[in-house]
C-alpha cells in the first residue's frame, strides 16, 4: 500500500480491531507508534489525526533547532530526553537521508548583570552532559558571528536544525511500512472503556484498541477529559509570530543566535534562527493566542478564549506576569519594537530588512497555582496513557519520548514489551 494512499481517510470502515490506537499525528504520536513496532513488529497500531495530513501544528510550526540540552533541569525528563534525543535525531536524519546542519548556537549577554546566568547555564548544561560547550569572550564571539555584538556568549557547537515535518513524515512511512495504519481526517469525539477494551469514537468510525495513548498537543487536556481523567494541568496556547530576514541580509547571521533567559518569564525570548531552506527566522515573541489554533492575530474562537480567560490558573500565571505579558503583546503590535530587541544582538538590522513571517502556538500547561509545568508530562489511566505536556523540545527529543511511552506502556502491559 502507498503511502499516498494510507494517508487518506476511510470513511466507510467502523470496526477496526488491534493493539493500540494513538490520539494524535504530531511527531510525537509517530515516534511512539514508531517505537512500538520497532519493538514488536506483529503489534497492530493506528495513529488518528483530525487534520488532512500528519505534522500541521507544534510540528509543522516550531523553528526547527535540534536543541542540544543546555537550558533543562539536570535530572528531569527534559533534560535526559533531549541530550540523547538530539544525537539520536542527527543520526536518524543520516540514515534516511533528511537534510540537517550542525550550525551551532549562541547564547549572547549583552550587560554585566546577565553573566551570572550565563556562567549558570554552562553549569547545567554540562551537568546535563552536553558535549562542546564553553564560554566564549567578545573577540570570539566577533569571530564566529562577524554582526553580533555582546560581551560574552555561551557557544554550543553542536546545536543543529532541521526541518520536523519532513522527520514526522518519515516517521509516518516507517509505520505503514511496518504494518502500521496513520488514518488522517479522523477528529476523536469519544473515547470509552468497555469490558477491558477501549473504543475510540472520530468523525470518520469507531476504532477498537487494547490500549489507548493520547498526544494531542494543544488539545490534550481536553482528549484526556473524554477518557474520565482529570483536565489538569490545563493547556494554554501562547502564540508566537516571527518576522524573516530579507535574502539580501543572511549574511548578518551565521548560527542560532539566543538571548540570555531571563529568569521571571519561562519563554526564551526573540532570536534568530537559521532554517534548512536559507531563511533566517527573528523571533518569537510569546503571547496568549485567542484560540487553541490561534496562528494569527485576528484568529478567535470565543468560548476557548473565555475557557482560558476564566481558568484559575490562568488568572494566577496573569496576576504573576501581566507586565511581561503587556510588553510581549506590544512588541507583537509593533514591528519598530520587535526590531529593537532583535538590535539588541544585530545592531546592523534595519527596519526595512525584515519582513513578516510565520506564526506557532504553543501548547503550555499550566498548573492550577498558575505556574507553568516546566518538564514533560505522560500519566497513565486505565487502559490509557497521556501525554500531558510536550512543548519544545519534544521534537528534537521524539525518537526517546517515543522510547520512554513504550517503556510506560509495557509497564502497564507486560504483552507490549520488546520481544
Amino acid at each position: 500500500m502507498s503511502t499516498q494512499t494510507s494517508l487518506k481517510p476511510e470513511p466507510t470502515i467502523h470496526d477496526w480491531k488491534g493493539d493500540v490506537t494513538i490520539v494524535g499525528g504530531g511527531i510525537v504520536g509517530l515516534a511512539t507508534a514508531r517505537e512500538l513496532l520497532r519493538r514488536r513488529p506483529d503489534t497492530r497500531v493506528l495513529v488518528l489525526e483530525k487534520e488532512s495530513a500528519v505534522a500541521q501544528h507544534q510540528t509543522g510550526h516550531n523553528s526547527g533547532v535540534i536543541h542540544a540540552g543546555i537550558y533543562y533541569k539536570p535530572g528531569s525528563l527534559k533534560a535526559k530526553l533531549c541530550v540523547t534525543g538530539a544525537a539520536e535525531m542527527m543520526a536518524y536524519c543520516e540514515e534516511h537521508g533528511i537534510p540537517y546542519k550542525r550550525c551551532g548556537k549562541m547564547i549572547v549577554a549583552t550587560e554585566e548583570a546577565e553573566l551570572p546566568r550565563l556562567a549558570s547555564l554552562v553549569e547545567r548544561g554540562i551537568a546535563n552532559g552536553v558535549e562542546g560547550i564553553r564560554l566564549i569572550e567578545s573577540d570570539e564571539l566577533k569571530e564566529l558571528e562577524p554582526h553580533c555584538r555582546g560581551i560574552k556568549a555561551l557557544w554550543s557547537p553542536n546545536t543543529g536544525i532541521v526541518d520536523y515535518g519532513e522527520v514526522a513524515r518519515s516517521y509516518a512511512k516507517e509505520i505503514i511500512a511496518a504494518g502500521g495504519e496513520v488514518r488522517v481526517d479522523n477528529k476523536v469525539v469519544a473515547i470509552e472503556r468497555r469490558s477491558g477494551r477501549s473504543l475510540v469514537t472520530t468523525i470518520a468510525g469507531t476504532y477498537e484498541s487494547t490500549s489507548v495513548i493520547t498526544c494531542a498537543g494543544l488539545y490534550s487536556d481536553k482528549v484526556a477529559g473524554l477518557t474520565g481523567s482529570s483536565r489538569s494541568p490545563r493547556i494554554i496556547p501562547f502564540r508566537g509570530d516571527y518576522y524573516v530576514l530579507k535574502a539580501e541580509r543572511r549574511h548578518l547571521v551565521r548560527s542560532n543566535i539566543y538571548p540570555v533567559p531571563d529568569p521571571a518569564f519561562p519563554f526564551l525570548g526573540v532570536h534568530f534562527t537559521p532554517r534548512m531552506n536559507g531563511d533566517i527566522w527573528l523571533g518569537p515573541n510569546a503571547v496568549l493566542a485567542f484560540s487553541r489554533e490561534g496562528y494569527r492575530f485576528t484568529n478567535v474562537r470565543p468560548r476557548e478564549l473565555a475557557a482560558i480567560l476564566t481558568d484559575t490558573g490562568f488568572l494566577k500565571f496573569g496576576r504573576k506576569n501581566w507586565r511581561t505579558g503587556i510588553d510581549e503583546m506590544a512588541r507583537d503590535l509593533s514591528k519598530k519594537r520587535f526590531l529593537s530587541s532583535l538590535q539588541r544582538y544585530v545592531p546592523e538590522l534595519t527596519i526595512d530588512d525584515i519582513v513578516a513571517g510565520p506564526s506557532g502556538v504553543r501548547a503550555q500547561a499550566l498548573s492550577a497555582s498558575g505556574e507553568m509545568v516546566d518538564d514533560f508530562v505522560i500519566d497513565k489511566g486505565e487502559g490509557v496513557l497521556h501525554v500531558r505536556n510536550a512543548p519544545s523540545p519534544a521534537a528534537t527529543s521524539s525518537l526517546q519520548i517515543g522510547k520512554f511511552i513504550a517503556d510506560a506502556l509495557a509497564e502497564q502491559r507486560p504483552e507490549f514489551a520488546a520481544g
